[in-house]
């Protein structure tokens, strides 16, 4: 049985799922997490671990003997006023440990608008929101301290997030949800599992200082999803709303940038088969198995 110190600042879907996938594959988990929650012991799948309270650069002292005895570090703690709360506050730490192995989850807000175009990793990075601004500042703070510390450091870009608890169903199924027309609108989505199952791999397979896109096969639009979830739960009347009539400011920005995002270079590098290539795999999933 392997052995793997980890440490995940933030524990929200994507870092339980990473935690479930390494525990299903018989590793020896010692697991210590930061959260806003308050410090306690807590357990996920029989593993007990120690949850410290983090909110902002507010964070329980103890957390930092368990932080010196990790070696794998998963940062899924978004930017906090335009500040990674991470570098700023445990850099020199994360030094010290010696690190095998470091994980900064972004997200491909930071591509900005590219007309619905296909971006890859090399594409420019032109953020259009604060979100995508503060996410390309915090990936050039752990790149320039991963090169200036010889430290190994990946970044993955995540596309949407959806699973079991957060899809298009649920939201369907409330009765809040509304067909939003865009003409050439597209975004790319990724279901939890294949994330968890790439960070796996990636414990295997990995190269220093680079960034991957985190993506499924099949940018689509956002009425598109919705037609097709609305379809396999038999729902038949919903509302459409045009873009100048929404409300939401963070909807709003969502309908800003248009863009397909590639995945070539992920699935070649990890030689990934995807769970769940497309929305419609996951959403039948989804619906066959879970709600």
């Amino acid at each position: 049985m392997k052995n793997i110190n980890i440490f995940c600042f933030g524990f929200g879907q994507v870092a339980k799922n990473f935690i479930k996938k390494i525990n299903l594959e018989k590793f020896n988990v010692n697991l210590s997490v930061t959260s806003r929650e308050k410090t306690q012991i807590k357990k996920i799948d029989k593993i007990t671990y120690n949850n410290f309270q983090l909110i902002g650069d507010t964070f329980d002292k103890n957390l930092i003997n368990k932080l010196k005895k990790s070696d794998h570090f998963l940062i899924s703690i978004p930017p906090i006023n335009g500040s990674d709360i991470v570098i700023k506050n445990f850099e020199k730490i994360i030094q010290e440990c010696n690190p095998k192995w470091i994980t900064y989850l972004s997200a491909t807000s930071v591509y900005g608008d590219h007309q619905g175009k296909w971006v890859n990793e090399l594409s420019k990075t032109n953020p259009t929101s604060k979100n995508g601004l503060d996410r390309l500042a915090s990936e050039k703070s752990w790149l320039t301290f991963a090169k200036k510390k010889k430290i190994p450091l990946q970044i993955f870009r995540l596309s949407g997030i959806y699973s079991k608890e957060r899809n298009i169903l649920v939201r369907l199924k409330s009765g809040n949800t509304n067909i939003i027309k865009k003409k050439d609108h597209f975004f790319s989505r990724i279901y939890v599992e294949d994330i968890a199952n790439i960070l796996f791999k990636s414990l295997s397979n990995f190269k220093t200082n680079e960034i991957y896109n985190i993506s499924d096969d099949k940018p689509s639009s956002s009425e598109e999803v919705t037609l097709y979830g609305a379809k396999i739960l038999d729902i038949n009347k919903l509302k459409t709303v045009e873009i100048k009539d929404i409300e939401s400011e963070m909807l709003k920005n969502f309908y800003k940038d248009s863009k397909k995002v590639s995945n070539k270079k992920m699935k070649s590098f990890f030689n990934y088969n995807l769970k769940f290539p497309t929305y419609i795999e996951g959403l039948n999933h989804i619906r066959n198995n879970l709600i």
